[in-house]
């Protein structure tokens, strides 16, 4: 969506995330998702009286990994808090949470320009090379996920209690598009640090959007709305593309802009009110009393710092460079680690790295999606690639082969042996089939030599056809040439 020229969104996203442990945040409960309701409870995390909480070090260390990753500053010393509130999914009435001092502070996002829709991909707001600066990164406990049916309610207590990391960004995004492409530029660096699987469609990634219009030039903000209900990075733009021109239109009319909350359909394509904000809720943070400070520097810090990845800007850097691959395959191979490590295994040795980043990206991965199942081995590609750059058999032949190597996994000289495809590159045995093209197409001898240099196609097509297509076509041009020039 293009916003009118004299107006500008201003939007800022939380993004809860769950971390990937075993474990939940202040119990030994098991944190596994999709088993039965309510079958990972415990005193602790059912909010009994008399339980008491224990910290889960593992979430504290992927809270700091991703502190790492996203250039936060760490805090040496970090507290837990409570936030008070009543809420059927909240099982002690109040969860634990960080406020005055998180684990993570500043830092920001890189946008992926590839990472923006499809459509605006070539556009300068794609283009721009922004960073989204970062607020803070806070630890805290995930509530209960509640289920409404046409007759009741329900809670399913497994959710209460899970490891969530919440990140805060700065209100420095100005589009659906950039917002877009900072929950896809996000969701990298947390799979590449193994931190969470990040999937939005399971709720491991949630995100709630605050956003406002103002007039272009303005400094101080709009009156500012929050969208819930997004379970999508297309949902969020679709969510903010509705809500702007919503707020424009509202502004032009002289409507005021009510500070709310409003949920967003999908299906009616629309945000609804939930509820209005007249005042700020008042959480009564204070210092959990069951909880102890954190301190990251005794240990803590330097275990998340040893399991520091390549970054994926890094990562795509060094495709670029090493492997002469373009910046859009590296931004493909970069977001999948699995699938970026079998190239590199099938490019490692290949003459001709990009042909085999163009094979696995369109060819490969449209028959075998899952390079940790696929019987073909990395290699293969490698050595079909050079199969063509050495002239052993052409663009066309090199389909056949691939086709045949899906089918039937074998080593790709094996499978031009086995088809009879080498290509015909002995230069008396071309000359031969040169001299009978040029004697049976005399019209297109004659075309060349006056001047229309692509009569030569047709003496071309001759010499295909009489070789069944085995003719190595570049020495086939260079003999017709000679040949017609003499």
């Amino acid at each position: 969506m293009n916003t009118p020229a004299k107006w500008e969104a201003v939007i800022g996203l939380e993004v809860h995330v769950q971390l990937l442990t075993q474990t939940k945040m202040f119990c030994g409960c098991t944190n596994h998702y999709g088993d039965a309701p309510t079958s990972h409870v415990c005193p602790v995390c059912l909010g009994l009286p008399g339980s008491l909480p224990v910290p889960n070090e593992e979430a504290i260390r992927l809270t700091l990994l991703t502190g790492l990753m996203l250039g936060c500053t760490l805090a040496p010393v970090a507290r837990f808090d409570r936030k008070n509130y009543f809420y059927p999914d909240m099982p002690k009435n109040y969860q634990i949470s960080q406020y005055d001092d998180p684990l993570c502070a500043g830092g920001q996002v890189p946008l992926d320009p590839f990472l923006f829709p499809k459509e605006i991909q070539d556009t300068a707001e794609a283009k721009a090379g922004r960073a989204i600066r970062l607020t803070r990164i806070h630890l805290e406990e995930d509530v209960a996920k509640s289920f409404h049916f046409e007759d009741r309610s329900g809670i399913d207590f497994n959710r209460a209690g899970t490891p969530l990391m919440e990140i805060v960004s700065e209100a420095d995004l100005r589009t659906p598009g950039e917002a877009f492409s900072f929950l896809g530029s996000l969701r990298q660096v947390l799979l590449a640090g193994h931190v969470s699987h990040a999937d939005m469609e399971k709720g491991q990634m949630r995100c709630d959007v605050n956003v406002s219009v103002r007039p272009i030039g303005q400094k101080e903000f709009g009156t500012k709305v929050e969208l819930k209900n997004l379970n999508s990075t297309s949902g969020v733009r679709r969510a903010l593309t509705y809500e702007i021109a919503r707020q424009i239109a509202a502004c032009e009319k002289g409507e005021a802009i009510a500070h709310e909350t409003r949920r967003w359909d999908d299906e009616a394509g629309a945000t609804f009110t939930m509820r209005t904000k007249e005042k700020a809720h008042d959480y009564r943070y204070f210092p959990d009393p069951d909880l102890l400070p954190v301190r990251t520097d005794q240990g803590l810090l330097e275990a998340a710092r040893t399991r520091l990845p390549e970054l994926p800007t890094v990562l795509q850097s060094r495709l670029i460079q090493s492997f002469g691959v373009t910046a859009y395959q590296a931004s493909v191979l970069g977001a999948d680690r699995i699938l970026c490590a079998y190239f590199e295994k099938a490019a490692a040795q290949a003459k001709s790295k990009a042909t085999v980043a163009n094979w696995i990206l369109n060819d490969f991965l449209s028959t075998q999606p899952d390079p940790t199942t696929t019987p073909i081995l990395p290699e293969f590609f490698g050595e079909l690639a050079d199969l063509v750059a050495d002239g052993t058999i052409n663009s066309a032949q090199a389909k056949k082969v691939f086709a045949e190597l899906m089918a039937n996994p074998a080593s790709p000289r094996e499978i031009v042996k086995r088809l009879g495809l080498a290509q015909i590159s002995d230069a008396s045995a071309l000359g031969t089939y040169c001299d009978e093209a040029i004697v049976a197409n005399p019209r297109s001898v004659e075309d060349y030599r006056a001047g229309k240099t692509n009569a030569i196609n047709a003496l071309k097509g001759f010499v295909m056809k009489k070789s069944q297509g085995k003719a190595n076509p570049l020495q086939v041009d260079e003999i017709l040439k000679a040949k017609l020039s003499a």
